[in-house]
């Protein structure tokens, strides 16, 4: 069948996803899948269920939240791609020897287009003593508007993905006080399903995930301006130096996992940082979440080198 995979938004962090179009690695391994991008994230449970998309990709963040309202494990996520948490925090003067407690008594400005990013950073703060709701923040601004925040002297430090945050450092408008990939292991994208569909399309669950390992395993055998060049069409706004320094930035955090296995040490990190940021009330079990069987055959295929 002809698998309708849906995106969330554009963002460079997602370059995994966008490579098994770009080098043709669907193809190669047999399976019909087409990009769409997504009408609403607050419809993705039924989007799913009514088969608009097939297969999401995107955060566990999205899975824990239906399993929190719904009680029932109905979807599950079997290919990670991104492993680190992307977003970084810009300051408008230099900090290079930054700490968490910087980000006290300053106007500090997080995303407003997703939870996550935040979510993750006040378990950081819990964990280093601090109140997140010590913070002067403003939570409002989408990353567009917090670039002008900056530039406007009404924030001292933005959160930011990439390329925004690759344009703002390059133009010399901010500085990097921190990378959020440096806490470690945090589980922030795969691939999910419902899991009829994973039960009724085993073999097109097993190639795509087949063709995204063959696409992370090409991450990290080639230059940073190689991945920026087969990503370009997907950011036809973005200079190519800034496409390739970013690229370059996420390969060196470690953004992007080596293969698709979703381990439980990521999954548990963020579920942490759901649970103590309120946006769910119960634990999701890994188990109930997650169905690692076909990143696990693959890699049994074609087992990593040593």
């Amino acid at each position: 069948m002809a698998i309708n995979l849906c995106e969330s938004f554009r963002a460079m962090f997602y370059t995994p996803f966008y490579l098994p179009f770009a080098l043709g690695t669907y193809d190669a391994e047999g399976v019909d899948v087409t990009l769409s991008t997504s009408p609403s994230l607050d419809t993705v449970a039924e989007q799913l269920r009514d088969g608009i998309a097939d297969v999401y990709w995107g955060g566990p963040m999205r899975i824990m939240v239906m399993r929190d309202r719904n009680r029932e494990p109905e979807i599950l996520g079997f290919s990670e791609a991104i492993t680190r948490d992307p977003f970084f925090l810009i300051g408008k003067t230099p900090n290079p020897s930054f700490d968490l407690k910087d980000l006290l008594d300053i106007r500090f400005a997080s995303v407003s287009e997703v939870p996550t990013p935040w979510m993750c950073l006040q378990e950081d703060l819990r964990r280093a003593g601090i109140d997140p709701a010590s913070l002067n923040r403003n939570p409002d601004r989408s990353m567009p508007e917090n670039v002008e925040a900056l530039a406007n002297d009404e924030a001292d430090v933005i959160q930011l993905f990439q390329p925004f945050a690759e344009q703002v450092l390059s133009s010399g408008a901010g500085h990097l006080w921190y990378a959020q990939a440096t806490r470690g292991y945090c589980t922030y994208t795969t691939l999910y399903a419902t899991k009829d569909m994973i039960a009724s399309q085993p073999d097109d669950m097993h190639r795509m995930t087949r063709a995204m390992y063959r696409c992370q395993k090409w991450i990290h055998a080639v230059q940073p301006s190689e991945i920026a060049s087969a990503v370009a069409e997907f950011f036809p706004d973005i200079p190519a130096d800034i496409l390739s320094a970013a690229a370059a930035r996420y390969v060196e955090l470690g953004v992007w996992g080596k293969d698709p296995h979703l381990p439980r040490e990521g999954f548990e990190r963020l579920r942490d940082s759901l649970v103590s940021g309120g946006l769910i009330s119960i634990r999701p079990e890994f188990e109930d979440c997650v169905d690692n069987q076909f990143a696990d055959a693959v890699i049994a295929e074609d087992p990593p080198k040593a």
